[in-house]
């Protein structure tokens, strides 16, 4: 999978999510697998799992509701834990990429995630 790093330098991937195309955000200081847009909740059919607690910059913490989702990732169907926001941006954490070779080259503007084989 290849992206970009924005103006603002954050590395982008873009996802083809119920036949749009959604710009997400790789979120190196986010530990988990998703955080969506609440207006995909319909689209991904989640089930319930139960609340977290998740840690936020500046030492700030919030309970979320959190799901399994089936999410379509790099020509696969997985199956990710996600929470819901308002809003229309899209987090990848570092627990979805667990299985991924991260390149972000800032000079270049260019993000790849490569799938590694372990084993």
């Amino acid at each position: 999978m290849h992206g970009t790093v924005s103006d603002r330098g954050v590395p982008i991937i873009t996802l083809s999510i119920a036949g749009q195309e959604w710009a997400a955000i790789i979120d190196t200081g986010f530990n988990g697998d998703l955080e969506l847009p609440e207006i995909l909740r319909d689209e991904l059919n989640p089930q319930y799992v139960g609340r977290v607690t998740s840690a936020l910059a500046g030492a700030q913490t919030i309970e979320e509701d959190v799901y399994l989702a089936d999410f379509p990732f790099d020509g696969n169907i997985i199956q990710a834990r996600t929470t819901f926001v308002i809003g229309s941006e899209i987090l990848i954490g570092t627990h979805l990429l667990r299985e991924y070779r991260l390149e972000i080259d800032f000079v270049r503007r260019t993000v790849v995630l490569e799938k590694v084989m372990i084993g």
